[in-house]
């Protein structure tokens, strides 16, 4: 299936899309009510407005630098994940959204990078926690707040995963231990941005390494993986013929091909691929 994610509200039932992604709370910290006809989906971890009004809830190094947007390799600024009245505000967003739909989609969950976070909070819980590693606490704090969402959503649980299929990377980076949270996942999504996809070797490449790192086989006419994932591709300003080899080559691996941010172009992509495979039909008068 082909589906779209936006933040407007009229785009999500738009043709030829089968399914609707609509961003509730973003990483600006903007916020919108959900809706009944889309995947609700949720910011967790990522938050500037949050994080500008109270740096408290920002997570820092061992240096005590935070993870904002300020700095080299952060786009958008951070929360910590073991803030307890912030993860309860998003249980609550969660749980409104499920209200409306019954499938949620939590986006931008994990600590920010290597090396975070070493606020007071989280050195103390984690000295009084039963771990000797603080990898090990680290992927425990995130699938717990995982499984903690997914018992307040009754229909399917997807959670945004960083493009990097490569074993224990993003364990080490975000704390996103896959194995674990395969327990409270229904659907892996992989957003995969470019603003050309020129060539796509690449995108194959992380493509087949999520197949295979969720249990799928390397022969793509194999089984799938037991738990699902699709693939997000940037449409924003995307060449029109660019954007459907990229959709071609994803749709080979992921279970869904996900279009994010520019509805009206992706639909292009589509219509012309669809008019593309019929090209050459004879049809012959009966």
């Amino acid at each position: 299936m082909y589906g779209v994610v936006t933040r407007n509200a009229d785009e999500v039932e738009m043709e030829p899309f089968d399914l609707g992604f609509y961003e509730v709370k973003d990483v600006t910290g903007r916020a919108a009510a959900p809706l009944p006809n889309a995947v609700n989906m949720v910011s967790c971890f990522g938050d500037n407005a949050a994080a500008s009004e109270n740096p408290e809830l920002v997570p820092v190094d061992e240096r005590g630098e935070p993870a904002t947007r300020d700095r080299e390799y952060f786009d958008w600024a951070y929360v910590c994940p073991t803030h307890p009245e912030y993860r309860e505000g998003l249980l609550e967003i969660i749980e409104d959204c499920a209200a409306e739909n019954d499938d949620v989609r939590l986006d931008d969950v994990g600590f920010p990078r290597e090396g975070f976070c070493h606020c007071e909070r989280c050195e103390r819980r984690f000295a009084e926690s039963d771990h000797d590693d603080w990898s090990d606490w680290r992927a425990d704090v995130i699938t717990e707040f995982v499984a903690e969402a997914a018992d307040r959503i009754p229909g399917r649980t997807l959670l945004t995963l960083y493009p990097d299929p490569y074993p224990d990377h993003l364990r080490e980076r975000a704390g996103l231990d896959i194995g674990a949270l395969t327990d409270h996942v229904d659907e892996f999504v992989v957003p995969v941005y470019d603003l050309h996809y020129a060539t796509t070797y690449w995108l194959e490449s992380i493509a087949r390494g999520f197949r295979s790192r969720l249990g799928g086989d390397y022969d793509v006419h194999g089984a799938p993986p037991e738990t699902p994932f699709s693939i997000e591709l940037y449409a924003v300003n995307v060449d029109v013929d660019d954007l459907i080899h990229a959709t071609e080559v994803t749709e080979t691996y992921a279970k869904d091909v996900l279009f994010g941010y520019d509805a009206s172009n992706a639909a292009a992509a589509l219509r012309r691929k669809d008019a593309d495979t019929r090209d050459g039909e004879v049809h012959r008068p009966e």
